[in-house]
């Protein structure tokens, strides 16, 4: 996949195209809101930038021997959250605008903290029978272009009409799952004979990943005192990773395919344990009105 024009051309154009979908739904008070709630923010910011990809290193260190798969998970460890996540926070009652900030700033400072993270890892894990060498500026202007621009002109757009990009917003994010899907699909397809001995590998550490910061999310909300919707938030946000952003990176700016299976497994992951935690916050609810 890495020379194809699906990864060099349709992937980063989508992928642009899903990131102009989140920008539709942001506005600069989101920024703005982490006045408002500062201690939940940076509960959310440490546990996103920090405690994630420390975890991520240590599950890829201990239970993954293939170089380019710990590369792989501990790159997805270091992506930001993403209209994944503000969904699962909406379904789950959390707090939206909580999940919707750490989104936008996320976004912002990966642009930054992702090719540290990559660079750290590449140096940890190095393959020396395929080496894998870090375009840093290569990748700081892609996630730029990936990342940050499409967001601002989703925002600009709904600055400048609202009702459009409300129009626009739940239709980009359909394409986005369905992209994801074909995703998968593909990444899968071009493992050939090696794909079922690393699904074993990578499935169950980014299943782990999800779950483990997950719980870490939610003993961080909980420890600091967070009221109830705030604590779905971190949960989720500390848990859901942008995995559609990582697979972009992999195969595109390290040009590795093998590297995007974690997140591919990931993405499928996030699915289950984010239906399995909107079902235990609809039950919790009920039981508390009943």
């Amino acid at each position: 996949m890495t020379s194809s024009i699906f990864s060099q051309l349709i992937l980063p154009i989508s992928l642009f195209i899903i990131m102009f979908g989140m920008g539709l739904s942001l506005q600069l008070n989101d920024f703005a809101r982490v006045v408002k709630f500062p201690k939940a923010v940076a509960i959310g910011l440490v546990g996103q930038m920090v405690l994630l990809p420390a975890v991520g290193f240590v599950i890829a260190a201990w239970f993954l021997d293939m170089p380019a798969l710990a590369v792989g998970l501990v790159l997805l460890a270091a992506c930001p959250g993403g209209t994944t996540s503000n969904l699962i926070a909406y379904h789950a009652r959390g707090d939206l605008a909580l999940s919707v900030t750490l989104t936008a700033i996320t976004s912002v400072l990966t642009i930054i903290s992702i090719p540290i993270v990559v660079g750290l890892a590449l140096a940890a894990f190095k393959d020396t029978v395929v080496p894998i060498e870090l375009p840093i500026a290569r990748m700081m202007l892609t996630l730029f272009l990936i990342t940050l621009l499409p967001i601002a002109l989703g925002m600009l757009l709904r600055n400048r009409t609202a009702a459009l990009a409300q129009k626009l917003e739940p239709k980009i994010s359909a394409f986005g799952a369905i992209f994801l899907g074909l995703l998968i699909i593909i990444i899968l397809s071009e493992q050939g004979d090696s794909l079922p001995g690393q699904i074993l590998s990578a499935g169950p550490t980014a299943l782990l990943l999800n779950v483990v910061m997950m719980i870490v999310g939610s003993l961080m909300a909980i420890w600091f005192n967070l009221n109830d919707r705030q604590r779905a938030s971190i949960t989720v946000e500390v848990g859901i990773q942008n995995s559609t952003l990582a697979i972009l990176i992999a195969s595109t700016v390290l040009n590795n395919g093998t590297i995007a299976l974690p997140a591919a497994m990931y993405s499928l992951a996030m699915y289950l344990t984010g239906g399995s935690f909107i079902l235990w916050r609809r039950l919790q609810a009920r039981r508390e009105v009943g």
